[in-house]
């Protein structure tokens, strides 16, 4: 007798407890993989290319907070009502990353126009890095190695890095901090910054019914206060200008 007594008492606790832990779900871009949950370790991420995410929040995925490496996707979901106003809170830029014994001997972008036939990874035409990988190319003229060379267009700029970091690809245009991240296994050869298309990351909080609104605010407010900020610097990441 006494010991249900103290097992529906313990009960009753329990249930008496607010629920105010719901879990905070961030569905942010690969080439973030690495530095935000250095920023926020409590949050659930999902990491995936950026139309992909937002193609999944639109299809009502159980996102709270959104960070994508171009404009265009966050401004989409704020533009049909689907977030917050988009903050801007990181940049980066290209490079080549090439295997860290560089077995095919690159040593510029310029070295794709001659030469044998290479393996190149590049991101598809409807992921950020791929949109500026074909940007960059066609400010310096090169867009015609995409015909000359194999290519394998990757889903999210991880698929890249890996391609070359194992020599299944001889090169890959990435983000800087992707070469960063990835440490000796690559070597990064820099691009010309007058070929650079701006690259812009944008963060919001998704509005959805049941979304963990004031958390999402948090999360936000970490990212682009300072000490995330340094963060995302220390992981290659360029820092937007002030407003």
């Amino acid at each position: 007798m006494r010991r249900g007594l103290i097992a529906a008492r313990v009960t009753a606790a329990v249930l008496a407890v607010p629920a105010t832990a719901q879990a905070l779900n961030v569905y942010a871009a690969a080439s973030l993989r690495d530095a935000l949950p250095q920023v926020v370790p409590s949050a659930t991420y999902s990491f995936a290319g950026s139309n992909q995410l937002q193609t999944q929040i639109e299809r009502g995925a159980p996102a709270d907070v959104f960070a994508s490496a171009s404009p265009k996707e966050a401004e989409g979901l704020y533009e049909a009502g689907r977030c917050s106003r988009p903050v801007a809170f990181a940049t980066n830029v290209l490079v080549l990353l090439v295997p860290a014994d560089n077995p095919a001997s690159l040593r510029s972008v310029s070295s794709l126009r001659r030469g044998p036939q290479r393996r190149l990874a590049i991101g598809a035409e409807d992921v950020p890095v791929g949109g500026y990988t074909r940007k960059l190319l066609d400010r310096m003229g090169l867009s015609s190695i995409l015909t000359r060379h194999v290519v394998s267009n990757e889903p999210n700029v991880t698929g890249i890095t890996s391609k070359v970091a194992l020599g299944s690809a001889d090169a890959g245009f990435a983000y800087a901090s992707d070469a960063r991240a990835a440490g000796d296994r690559v070597r990064a050869i820099d691009l010309p910054a007058s070929a650079q298309p701006p690259i812009q990351y944008l963060m919001c909080a998704v509005r959805r019914p049941g979304a963990n609104t004031r958390a999402a605010q948090v999360f936000i407010d970490k990212v682009t206060g300072e000490a995330g900020q340094r963060t995302l610097s220390r992981w290659g990441f360029g820092l937007p200008a002030p407003e």
